[in-house]
Parts: structure tokens; sequence; C-alpha cells
């Protein structure tokens, strides 16, 4: 483990937690106790580290209060594999549908794009500079002699690289942009695999296989295509990263990552829930939970890079449980989240916060946004006081819809304002309660119009 894992103490994950998710506090330090302890099993010499297993987390409460947040941050801090999967989209196995092994090979996908995208981040300098050599060549054909049988003119070399070097800044100073070149290029396309991702009924498990299979057999496939230099220049970048890498230990550091740090994050949990009284669909439910049972508990799975083992990757359920509770799950898969925390509605208060404090906060993202037309907006903090009250009202009088009520509620109040901006020149605007009531204050007072528009 690398010394800025060993520093980041359960205090400092919740803290920077705090900057993007406001409260919650309790799931924060739930979720930072998890990640601290991965640390601490690290750290155990012997067979007593392979011996502790993660304590899984259930998370209960409303949509839209920050449980899908609280862990996709938790996994960019730690630099983990992060998948979300929605527990109402898997079937028993015998049904058509998605099986639960499903969500350890898509895991695996995500710890080795993360993985090849840190190793690309080493090797880019070199990849780059190679890749300019290869696009100097072919703008610039080495002088007679280069690359050919025949002894090269001596008297030519030093003026041919003095034209080399010409052409070299003039691309560096994007001169030859509106150049085309012809290059090889690695040629993915499947005309068998798009008639049959298309079919209905086909099981998305089996295409992948063999989506899988016959990409060995076509691996080698290139075609030519002409592309401006700047478009270019990129993807002769990407080869040379390709070359530059070595897949083997990627995939092997892919593996172990998977393993180690994944975190997969299972939401409607509480749409498998069921009730002991009830059959039919339920009968079904519990065919899934007793599917993601041995995932959960441990268990090694079969994929392109290998088989990958569960037993200490970190699974985090979350479901509103309106109608049923985590004691309708199987008592097996209550026992492997052992960790329960509830999340709190939202107040106006909370609205408040999030629309100020967050380092993406909402107001930052429309203001960046409109700056891009010359458009300077400043929220007076009156006016960001009647959005919260009118969000948490919404809220409270049709569906509680958590802080997405946010994301509604600001796109129709700035609706004319973005779609005008492009046309009304350099401008500062100030949002004052003034603006917020007169493009807001007739929808919140008609319930019916409220809502189907807010």
């Amino acid at each position: 483990m690398s010394n800025d894992e060993a520093a980041l103490t359960p205090a400092k994950i919740v803290a920077e937690l705090d900057r993007y998710v406001i409260g919650q506090h309790d799931a924060k330090r739930a979720v930072a106790v998890a990640m601290r302890n991965r640390w601490r099993r690290q750290q155990v010499v012997g067979d007593m580290r392979e011996e502790i297993a993660p304590k899984n987390i259930i998370m209960m409460g409303p949509t839209g209060v920050g449980k899908t947040e609280i862990a996709r941050r938790l996994a960019r801090l730690a630099r983990a594999p992060f998948l979300k999967v929605e527990a109402s989209k898997f079937t028993e196995v015998g049904y058509v549908g998605r099986d639960v092994d499903s969500i350890v090979r898509d895991l695996m996908e995500v710890s080795i794009k993360l993985v090849r995208d840190e190793e690309a981040g080493k090797v880019r300098g070199r990849a780059k500079e190679a890749a300019e050599e290869r696009l100097l060549d072919l703008l610039l054909p080495r002088a007679a002699g280069r690359g050919f049988t025949e002894r090269p003119n001596e008297a030519a070399l030093p003026a041919a690289d003095s034209t080399r070097e010409k052409f070299r800044t003039m691309l560096r100073e994007g001169k030859l942009d509106d150049r085309e070149l012809e290059i090889e290029l690695a040629d993915d396309s499947n005309p068998l695999m798009s008639v049959l991702g298309g079919q209905p009924g086909i099981d998305e498990n089996a295409l992948s296989g063999l989506k899988d299979m016959l990409g060995q057999f076509g691996r080698s496939k290139t075609k030519r295509q002409k592309l401006k230099v700047p478009v270019a220049w990129r993807a002769l970048t990407e080869q040379e990263v390709d070359k530059l890498i070595d897949h083997e230990a990627a995939t092997r550091e892919a593996v172990h990552r998977a393993e180690n740090a994944g975190i997969v994050f299972i939401d409607e949990i509480d749409k498998i829930a069921t009730k002991s009284d009830r059959g039919g669909a339920d009968v079904s439910r519990e065919g899934v939970q007793r599917d993601l049972l041995p995932i959960v508990e441990g268990s090694t799975v079969t994929t392109k890079y290998g088989p990958v083992k569960t037993d200490h990757v970190l699974f985090i359920a979350a479901g509103a449980f309106h109608t049923t509770k985590p004691s309708d799950l199987i008592p097996e898969l209550q026992g492997r989240f052992p960790i329960r925390v509830e999340l709190t509605p939202l107040t106006a208060p909370d609205f408040v916060r999030i629309l100020t404090e967050p380092t993406n906060a909402l107001t930052r993202q429309y203001a960046a946004l409109l700056a891009t037309d010359n458009i300077t907006i400043e929220w007076q903090a009156e006016a960001i006081d009647e959005l919260a009250k009118i969000a948490a009202d919404v809220n409270q009088r049709t569906h509680d819809i958590g802080a997405r009520r946010l994301h509604t509620v600001l796109e129709r109040l700035l609706d004319d304002l973005l779609y005008n901006a492009p046309d009304i020149g350099t401008q500062t605007i100030p949002i004052t309660p003034a603006y917020v009531k007169e493009r807001l204050g007739q929808l919140v007072a008609d319930e019916d119009l409220a809502r189907y528009i807010l």
C-alpha cells in the first residue's frame, strides 16, 4: 500500500467526502472505517490476512440523499475499481437476463481500464514523442538513402535534418493542422456482432463471450484512414501507448486491484427483498438473492482475464426500504451485510448547503456553463434560500426525490437564460429573490403544475 493510502485516516476520508456530499455523517463514517480496514488488512502478516473479510454495508434512505455519491467518491478517493449495479436488473438463473456473475466481469473491465489509464499516463510522454516521429515520417519522407539499401548522400543529410526540424516546429505550433494524412488503424468493427446485438432474446453474457472470441481472430486486422494531423497525432499516440504498456503486468495488477480494492454498489436492493408470506414474483426475487449470495460471501468467477476472487470485494447495498426492510432479505444475505446505516431526508437548510458548499455545487456549475457565453451570474444568498425553500416544499407536496429536485428547479429557473445567452452579449446578471419568484412562483403555487414540471 502506498504512503497516500496510509495517510487516509477515517477522519480525513470523511473530510474529503464532506467536500462533495452534505450531511449523512453516519454513512460517511461507516464507509471511511470500511476503507481504512482494507488498509489495515494489508498490514496484517501471515495467514490471518486472508481470514479478515470486508464488513459490507447497507445504506437505507430515500432517493437523492447521497447514497450513490458517497460510494462513488469513496472509490475515486481510493483509486479503486467501482461498479454500480441495480439489483432489480438481475434475474434468477434459468431466466433470460443478466446473471450475477456479470457483476464480477464488469468490475474487471472497470479495473482493467483504471490500471491501463494509470499505465498510459506513465508512458504518454514517450508515446507522444514516438508518434511525432511517425507523423514527421509521413509528412516529410526521409532523405534519399535513409531506409534504402543504397549509400546515403552525406552532403544532403544536414539539409534534410534541418527541414525535418522546421516541420517539427510547424507541427508543434499547429501550422500543419489542416493537412490530411493516411494512417493505418486497428479495425475493431465486426458486422456479425452488430447484427446479433440487435436481436431480441440474445443472452448478453453469451454475446460478450462470442465478442471476445471473435476479437482474438480479428485482432491484427487494420484499415487505412485519412485523418487531419491533430486527429492522426492522437491516434498514433494511442498506438504507441499500447505498444509501451506491459499488458500482462497490467492485467495482473487489475485482477489484484479488483480482488482487494474493488467496490460494488448494489442499488435498489430493497426491490428484491421479499415478504415471507408472499409468492409469485417474490419467488424470483428470492432467487436473485440466492444467486447474489455466493458472490457476496466470496467465490471465484471466471473472466476473460482469468479467475477473479470476490472474498475481499467491498459490497455496499442501498435502498429506500419504503415497503420492505433489511430483515425481509434472506437471512444468509442479511448476515453478509453486518453494517446498517440510515440516511436522513434532506431539508431546506441542507439544500442551501448543497447549493453553496460542495466543490461541484450546482450554482458553480451553472455559473461556469454561462461564463462560456460571456454571461456572469451572481447568486444572492437570499435567492439561494428561496430556491432551497421551493425545492423542499415541492418535495414535501409531491414526491421526495432529495437533492435531485434542485436540478429540476435550477433548470427551470435558468431556462430562458440558457436559451438566449449566446445572443444577448456580455452581461452580469444578479440572481435575486425577485428573479426566483418571477420564474418559479406561479409554478410552485399550482400544485398540479408543479407535480409535472418541477
